[in-house]
Order: C-alpha cells, then structure tokens, then sequence
C-alpha cells in the first residue's frame, strides 16, 4: 500500500494537477477490488468511459482525495462514501471474497485488452454502502470508469504497466497505470 500511495501521489504531481485532500471519517478502499462493467457508460472530465462497480469495504481514518472529481469536498451525502486510499497507508485490510483482514498484495502486471488484463479506477468516485454487512464487514458498491487512468483522466492505452492489491485473474483489478 506504501508503493501503491507513493505511486498515486508522484503521478498526481507529474502528470496533471489535482486538487489533493486529506478526508477524515468513512471511506471504501477497493485497491485489492475486482470491477464488474455496469453496461452504462460515466463520463470523467468530459471522456466517455465504459462504467464498472467494485464492492469495496468501508474502513475509518484518514485518507487522500482527488477533490476535482468530489465535487470539491470531502463530505458525502447519507448512505454514500466515497473511494480513497487510507493515510496512513493501510497494510492489512478486509478482502474479497471472505471479507476476511489480510495483508496487502501490491502487484504489477500489462494492461490489455481483456477483463482480466484491463483495469479501473475507484479514487474519487462516489460508493453506495451497502444494507447488509458480510463477515462483520460494512461493504460499498463504489462507481468509476473503467480503463480510465487516475493521473491524466485519459483512456488507458495496451500494453502500459498497471498496478493493483487484487489478485491476478481478477476482472478490471481496481488500480491504476503508470504513465508514459
């Protein structure tokens, strides 16, 4: 998760400004997150991309914003979070499909064309928590763009090294691209 916050905060600075924050309170994490595509499309700084939802477990503390994409504020409306990365990093964390706390798994891999090989991005999108918790977990449907990178807004282009916590095969990993 440190490579993971280090990597989103160096190419936020590099490749386009954004609006950093730190936000207090609830937030869902879904760097180790799968993406199932929603078949609608989301529109981020006015490109079109295909829109998936991952089911991320909502954790309390610190965490690092884009505030362009937040509407400018860190406040969510009720029954919604928003999609951070904890501040402090967080290095154990519940994942799929247990929802049981595990360590981290920080991994690289090609991007490509495939669901398997394809990738998304949760930071700063908004998140419905969900009614029901799953082994104790309070869990959220979080919304983003898929092949979408988080440091330009721009579509991910094949064969660029992406990065994520989910497990390899997983379907659009939640993660991000480094840029070139």
């Amino acid at each position: 998760m440190k490579k993971l916050l280090l990597l989103l905060v160096l190419f936020s600075f590099n490749t386009q400004a954004h609006t950093l924050a730190i936000c207090h309170g609830e937030y869902a994490l879904c760097a180790a997150s799968s993406t199932t595509p929603t078949g609608k499309s989301i529109t981020v700084n006015g490109k079109v991309f295909k829109e998936g939802v991952a089911v991320c477990p909502i954790l309390t503390g610190q965490s690092v914003a884009n505030l362009d994409l937040m509407n400018g504020s860190c406040d969510s409306k009720p029954g919604k979070v928003w999609s951070l990365f904890g501040v402090p990093p967080v290095t154990s964390y519940p994942q799929a499909p247990t929802w049981n706390t595990v360590a981290a798994t920080f991994r690289s891999f090609t991007i490509g064309d495939t669901p398997s090989t394809g990738m998304s991005n949760m930071w700063s999108f908004p998140c419905d928590i969900q009614a029901t918790k799953v082994n104790g977990v309070k869990l959220a449907s979080c919304y983003g763009p898929i092949m979408e990178s988080p440091w330009t807004n721009n579509h991910v282009k094949q064969g660029q090294t992406g990065f994520t916590q989910a497990p390899a095969g997983a379907i659009y990993p939640v993660g991000g691209n480094a840029p070139q």
